[in-house]
């Protein structure tokens, strides 16, 4: 439901903030006042091509921003959550358009930038425009099957088939798959092994380049390491003039002088536990120096070794760890190809006994749509009779998708009985009205009469009121072309609608206005600056006498045409099976956003 729309600098309109309750809201006026500016600024949060041209004159940009009701579970709520905005209740949308000649746009989800084609993917959960000119669903046949589901409550069989159709296509994706890697095989498992040979002949360890690396230096260098190694165990502990012996004699000596003072007694240990720490050190290098040799073969056999490791590496490393884990990847592709054959017959298994269950629930979901599909076309032809189309004839055809064919075809694609199966079942609906007699039923959005368009629309959303998933309907100037006793009877449908959706509806005839729960009247007026502005009032019961009363007699409102007015609202308020206590007030801020806005009543400068 839409709870308030804030429009700035949009053509005429200067500043407007309009807030809406549940029912049937009515705006009214004289021709060119600006009624259309508010629907054509609502289909602008709604995704509609920005204009360089609705900006007013002298504006940098112009802004509209709507909040709407977001009931839980519902689908609005689901595709936000899918959007990463979870457990919202309200929903800000706003839409900022250039002057420049690009007209460019900015768009925004509560305060998160968003772009036009979400605002469009958005549109049909939020609200529906019925004009002489467009409408956001109803005339798009991608809807018209939906409708069809819910009218016929066949919504639960509709989504048990696309859960069958999408596995389904989940199977045939991983046949494909298997299919196209059996093609292959036998050249993929040859290339598997010559890799695998390559590393399993070689038998590689974790970290071994690094002990190859060390190994091989010290074989090179075997001459030097053994001299120095033999030179510092000399030099420590086993030449003339070793330091071992040196700090023994120091220790005797300190010992001795810890007789005199047992201070030194601490500091003589300390010079032997340096002794001994180097002469164990010593010893180690001693062996070392022993062990050190040259062995021209191992060196050749290190450098052999560690050159093939390290073309390994080159091709499947850096790390040796990186090696082992691409053998390990190898040695899982190469079972699991043995097994490709026995997985792809079984999924063939699994696809043929799900297709067979899939195909049967496609024919029972498109049999019961053709029976629902009468009854809906009936319901619709009575309503459009009803709306001065007693001659219009409707069919809501449900026809069989196209199977796939030619080579162009792809090998997933689903077919049962010659038609093509997807998530939607067999059919495609679409919604076909002969206006007149002797025509030939045409699909909705080809009706060339605008307010032919209009009356099939509203008939088709009168028996879809409490099926659509619009929260909100805006009829603009559904009733052109028509007065008197047909005119009544949109109102009473519009009102009717109004019982299950909200409903906006531009008119220009009394005998709808006076059956709106709430009125605006939309007006311009001239500023002291020179300029033109629209202007939009929210009527109270005596106000709204005086509207229908011109909107009755014209210009010149006399006594006969309040009264006819005084009549007219009365009897519309007893046509009403319920009341609203939702205020509808205009308000007009500089500074706040749509949900903190100051309420105040009165004419408003739009």
């Amino acid at each position: 439901m839409l709870v308030q729309l804030s429009i700035r600098n949009v053509v005429l309109i200067d500043q407007l903030v309009v807030e809406f309750g549940a029912g049937f809201h009515v705006l009214t006026g004289e021709t060119g006042a600006g009624k259309s500016m508010i629907v054509d600024a609502l289909a602008l949060v709604l995704g509609a091509r920005a204009n360089p041209e609705l900006v007013r004159a002298g504006a940098k940009e112009a802004e509209i921003e709507a909040l709407f009701e977001v009931l839980p579970g519902s689908r609005l709520a689901a595709k936000l959550e899918a959007w990463d905005l979870p457990g919202v209740s309200e929903l800000v949308i706003r839409r900022v358009v250039q002057a420049d000649g690009a007209g460019r746009s900015r768009a925004f989800l509560n305060g998160r930038i968003a772009t036009a084609a979400q605002l469009t993917e958005l549109a049909p959960e939020l609200c529906d425009i019925a004009s002489q000119h467009e409408s956001v669903a109803l005339t798009d046949p991608a809807t018209h099957g939906q409708y069809l589901d819910a009218f016929g409550e066949l919504e639960d069989q509709a989504v048990a088939v696309a859960r069958q159709v999408e596995a389904l296509l989940g199977l045939g994706r991983e046949i494909e798959e298997l299919r196209a890697r059996e093609r292959t095989r036998l050249e993929r498992e040859d290339f598997l092994e010559f890799q695998l040979r390559e590393i399993e002949d070689l038998d590689v360890r974790s970290g071994e380049e690094a002990e190859l690396e060390q190994e091989r230096g010290r074989l090179r260098h075997a001459g030097r390491l053994g001299e120095a190694t033999r030179k510092a165990a000399d030099r420590i502990y086993e030449g003339d003039e070793a330091l071992c012996d040196a700090l023994a004699r120091i220790v005797s000596e300190l010992e001795a002088a810890a007789g005199l003072d047992g201070a030194l007694a601490p500091l003589a240990r300390n010079v032997e536990n340096a002794r001994a720490e180097l002469a164990d050190a010593a010893r180690e290098l001693a062996r070392y120096a022993d062990g050190v040799e040259t062995n021209p073969a191992r060196l050749d056999a290190v450098e052999e070794r560690l050159f093939r490791l390290q073309k390994l590496l080159r091709k499947y490393g850096p790390a040796t760890e990186d090696l082992l884990r691409h053998r390990d990847d190898l040695r899982k592709e190469r079972a699991q190809l043995a097994g490709g054959q026995e997985r792809f017959d079984a999924l063939c298994g699994e696809r043929d006994a799900l297709l067979a269950e899939a195909a049967m629930a496609a024919r029972k979901l498109s049999a019961a749509r053709r029976e629902a599909a009468a009854r809906l076309a009936d319901a619709i032809g009575r309503e459009l009779g009803q709306l001065g189309m007693g001659r219009a004839r409707v069919v809501v055809d449900v026809s069989q998708n196209e199977g796939p064919s030619g080579a162009g075809a792809k090998a997933t694609a689903l077919a049962v009985d010659g038609a093509r199966l997807g998530v939607r079942g067999l059919d495609r609906v679409e919604f076909l009205i002969a206006p007149n007699k002797g025509e030939e039923p045409r699909p909705l959005r080809k009706i060339a009469s605008g307010g032919e368009l209009s009356r099939a629309l509203l008939a088709l959303k009168r028996v879809l009121a409490e099926n659509g998933p619009a929260g909100l309907y805006v009829f603009d100037e559904v009733d052109a072309g028509v007065s008197g006793a047909i005119a009544e009877v949109i109102g009473r449908s519009i009102a009717e609608v109004a019982r299950h959706r909200q409903v906006l509806c531009i008119t220009h005839l009394p005998q709808i206005a006076a059956l709106a729960d709430h009125h605006f009247v939309v007006g311009k007026r001239e500023a002291p600056d020179g300029r033109t502005y629209s202007t939009v009032h929210p009527l109270d019961e005596a106000e709204r006498i005086e509207e229908v009363a011109r909107m009755i007699g014209g210009v010149r409102v006399g006594d006969a045409a309040k009264q006819a007015a005084a009549e007219l609202l009365e009897e519309g308020r007893s046509r009403r099976d319920r009341t609203s206590d939702a205020p509808v007030e205009v308000v007009v801020s500089k500074e706040e956003s749509p949900k903190k806005k100051k309420r105040t009543k009165g004419s408003s400068a739009l």
